[in-house]
């Protein structure tokens, strides 16, 4: 109740002071937050413009779920903490797009309540220029009808499964409420160019490496480099096809957050944590995190396909890397496979199977593996709400004898509204 009010406040106080109406605008190069999003990866690019002036689309997103797991791990692991069947923290986002001149748009977005930090803060934000007009009129008009270009603080487009995740309270474009085990996602300052052309899509980005931000210790990391290549076309009505490589490298880092920088926590609240765990310090339970937190390269590739109501998506990832103090590269491979069907002629009803794996060489004693197999179903009430449910289970091999995660298991159902405009 308390995230709802806060959310509610800062809606009301911001049309007030703006004087924005209570309808939503649509913009240019958009992806819009409701059903009309969802596969929707890279904003859309079209040369024509709606331009007539300063515009503020003021929206955001509001979730909850109940979950019911149990979790268990070998005789003589450390203990777990007990777990029951209840709500979980109620998490919201604000976000502010901006059309501030022809092709050129701002997008801010601000966690109001999040699992990992229950006061608002903000993600980041970034401009999106489709057009060099505001610098002069017609100045490489050619080139920018398939050239987008992104600079800020913001999500860096490395694969496609982060176009697919929940983001915190946005979690519509997700068609399951957890996401993938080894979580790629980061907010780094940065750019990135995009060519588009005839389905064709090509990508090259760097970023400054870090989180968060500051000029200190300025030798302790390296710029990040990132590009993706792909193919995307819509053949006709009921036939579209997809499919992306992309690959993202650190050279050295004070830390790497490729795999560490979700800050808003993951869905599967206290499954597998000690007794001591708490929401927000114990936010990434049941994910993986490689720990190749000093050199990074990873390389993602994804396929997807969608003929009428089926649809999947696919992800191969291997990423490879190591602390400092050691001297030998460390592997890991991450496999994905996102099976749906998608009912009736408006697609408000699906039905979904995911099979998700992670192996890799945790250090020089743990040769792991974690397998995940979702089941869920969800319903669009309205392309602004969804209700999903999803039944989950998790295992994990590998382990040290010993440790919490030894002979690791949880399993059972976690339900999801959302609400986003």
């Amino acid at each position: 109740m308390r995230t709802f009010i806060k959310f509610s406040l800062v809606i009301a106080a911001l049309g007030l002071s703006t004087g924005i109406q209570a309808q939503n605008r649509d913009l240019d190069n958009y992806r819009q937050p409701d059903k009309r999003g969802v596969n929707v990866f890279e904003s859309p690019k079209d040369t024509a413009s709606t331009f007539d002036g300063v515009k503020v689309r003021v929206g955001g997103a509001s979730t909850l779920q109940y979950q019911a797991f149990d979790h268990e791990n070998a005789t003589g692991a450390t203990a777990l903490i007990p777990i029951g069947n209840n709500f979980n923290l109620a998490t919201a986002n604000l976000d502010l797009d901006v059309a501030l001149a022809k092709g050129v748009r701002m997008h801010l977005r601000t966690y109001l309540s999040s699992r990992h930090h229950p006061e608002p803060y903000v993600k980041g934000g970034y401009f999106q220029i489709d057009n060099l007009d505001f610098i002069k009129e017609g100045l490489l008009a050619e080139t920018m009808k398939y050239v987008t270009i992104n600079i800020g603080h913001m999500e860096n487009n490395y694969g496609d499964a982060h176009f697919r995740r929940s983001d915190n309270a946005q979690a519509i474009y997700n068609p399951f409420v957890g996401n993938y085990i080894m979580d790629a996602f980061t907010t780094e300052v940065g750019a990135e160019v995009y060519f588009r052309k005839n389905g064709f899509i090509s990508m090259i980005g760097a970023t400054n490496g870090k989180l968060n931000q500051g000029a200190n210790n300025p030798s302790a990391t390296s710029p990040s480099v990132m590009a993706k290549l792909g193919y995307d076309k819509q053949f006709n009505t009921d036939l579209r096809f997809r499919i992306t490589g992309s690959i993202y490298n650190s050279a050295y880092s004070a830390r790497t957050y490729l795999y560490g920088g979700d800050r808003a926590g993951s869905r599967y609240y206290f499954v597998m944590e000690p007794t001591t765990a708490t929401s927000s310090a114990n936010y990434s339970s049941g994910l993986v995190n490689p720990g190749l937190t000093n050199k990074l390269t990873a390389i993602m590739i994804n396929p997807f396909v969608k003929y009428k109501g089926f649809e999947f998506f696919g992800l191969f990832e291997t990423v490879s890397g190591r602390k400092f103090a050691e001297t030998d590269r460390r592997n890991f491979t991450q496999l994905g496979a996102d099976l749906l069907y998608r009912f009736g002629k408006d697609e408000n009803l699906y039905v979904a199977g995911r099979y998700n794996s992670v192996s890799g060489e945790l250090d020089a004693t743990q040769d792991i593996d974690v397998q995940r197999v979702s089941l869920g179903a969800g319903w669009f009430m309205t392309k602004n709400i969804l209700a999903k449910v999803e039944y989950v289970n998790q295992t994990y091999d590998g382990y040290t004898p010993g440790s919490i995660l030894d002979g690791g298991k949880f399993s059972g159902f976690v339900a999801e509204a959302v609400i986003s405009f």
